[in-house]
């Protein structure tokens, strides 16, 4: 598949209500916070994983679009099956360098998170390292956030010996309601470089922003809340290498409470600002939600 021929950064915008977006496991599951603003975070990996699940379920094991992280399947196992599919002899600790290449290669032609995101793959049959085009940093929520634990209660009981109790107790932990926003980039190099490059396409860029999008459609729970992705903000460049800074474009979008004496709980309570006037020239701004 033919790379991208552009550069892209875009800005995410989703909110929550009565979920948690991103636990933190080292504070028993709360919502994450910067400790020192009070400001929601959710991790790249967490987006990442919605991203290739809803391809996933989009694509199947469709060639091509095979997911690389996936539960239950180990890595050294795919990398095994690189060197399989290219007749070399897994378990070779002397691979030629060019092997490893070849190996790498395949993994990029088969895996889409791989040509999307990167990967290290030096564990067991090595493959090689992988630079992702696509990379989105930690998201944050545009005010404090209210990390709330809500007690809940549980008509039956787990063991036999404990059937004479009345209900367990149990605790959720919410967002009341929090609008985030990410960031991210696309970098064509990345995609195209004759040794280095993963073949990230166009018709995978599409299928990204299709992810971006639809991801939290698909992925629903009670621990969650309602999540939807509310605004999809594109700058794409006449080039390869670019036309303008990253950050200059990510400052021509802000968001604000549109009273800033209320509390926010829908999205409803914030507008979103373009200063269209000031996109440099070379940049398309893209409108996609």
């Amino acid at each position: 598949m033919a790379g991208i021929s552009n550069r892209y950064e875009f800005v995410l915008f989703y909110d929550v209500e009565n979920g948690n977006p991103n636990g933190d496991p080292d504070a028993g599951n709360m919502p994450r916070i910067d400790p020192e603003t009070g400001y929601g975070i959710v991790t790249d990996v967490c987006l990442k994983r919605k991203i290739r699940n809803y391809v996933e379920m989009v694509k199947g094991d469709a060639p091509g679009y095979r997911i690389y992280i996936k539960e239950g399947i180990p890595l050294n196992q795919n990398h095994a099956e690189a060197y399989l599919a290219l007749q070399l002899n897994p378990g070779d600790k002397n691979v030629k360098i060019d092997d490893i290449q070849r190996a790498r290669a395949w993994i990029c032609a088969n895996f889409f998170d791989v040509r999307t995101f990167g990967a290290v793959m030096t564990t067991g049959d090595n493959c090689g390292q992988v630079r992702g085009p696509v990379q989105i940093n930690f998201s944050r929520s545009i005010d404090p956030i209210v990390q709330q634990e809500v007690t809940i209660t549980r008509q039956t009981v787990t063991r036999i010996e404990e059937a004479e109790k009345e209900r367990t107790m149990g605790r959720k932990h919410i967002v009341p309601y929090g609008l985030y926003r990410a960031e991210g980039y696309i970098s064509a190099r990345l995609a195209n470089d004759p040794s280095k490059g993963t073949g990230f396409s166009e018709e995978d860029l599409q299928l990204f922003w299709d992810a971006l999008i639809n991801m939290f459609e698909h992925d629903r729970s009670a621990a969650r809340g309602k999540m939807a992705t509310r605004k999809l903000f594109v700058f794409k460049h006449d080039s390869e290498l670019g036309n303008a800074p990253a950050h200059v474009l990510f400052d021509l979008i802000t968001a604000n409470k549109k009273n800033n004496s209320i509390v926010p709980r829908s999205f409803n309570d914030y507008q979103i600002l373009v200063d269209e006037t000031k996109v440099p020239e070379g940049i398309t701004l893209i409108k996609m939600l």
